[in-house]
């Protein structure tokens, strides 16, 4: 069975928000490092522990805002942000622009998936992911055989 989906252009300001919520998942462990940073004030009493690690803990966030913000106005990468639809089977996800135009995924790419309330979010590296809403299924089926696709690949569970 392939899987048809209508099309869906993905908008810049969902691609930067997901693009953020997947570096806090993935690197959580860089507030430890500015808290051990603020922990020099019980060494040394000084305010600027405290103000230097939340400094470097925001431009560290700024630097990734600054990323993504910046591959959606690349010229290279303007085709991820064009309406396309997708057809979705057990060996690939298949990206189209029409009918003469794709670009094939393999399922090895997808490092990880994960299902939202309102879409499926799979993971290929830290800036790039395919985000299929919900909507774009013609039907509850197609969206249950998807689901069952990606446990059967054990991407999620």
């Amino acid at each position: 069975m392939i899987v048809k989906t209508k099309k869906y252009q993905l908008e810049t300001g969902t691609y930067i928000k997901l693009g953020l919520m997947n570096i806090l998942k993935e690197q959580w462990w860089v507030a430890l490092i500015a808290i051990a940073i603020a922990c020099g004030y019980f060494w040394i009493p000084s305010w600027w522990w405290i103000s230097m690690a939340l400094l470097a803990y925001i431009l560290y966030w700024v630097f990734w805002l600054i990323q993504f913000a910046g591959v959606t106005q690349m010229e290279q990468n303007k085709v991820i942000f064009e309406k396309m639809s997708y057809e979705i089977d057990s060996r690939q996800i298949l990206m189209k622009l029409n009918t003469k135009q794709g670009m094939p995924i393999k399922w090895d790419m997808i490092k990880k998936a994960e299902m939202t309330k309102d879409a499926f979010i799979l993971t290929m590296s830290k800036a790039q992911f395919i985000h299929l809403p919900y909507k774009i299924f013609n039907s509850d089926n197609e969206k249950k055989f998807v689901e069952t696709i990606l446990k059967r690949k054990e991407l999620i569970k």
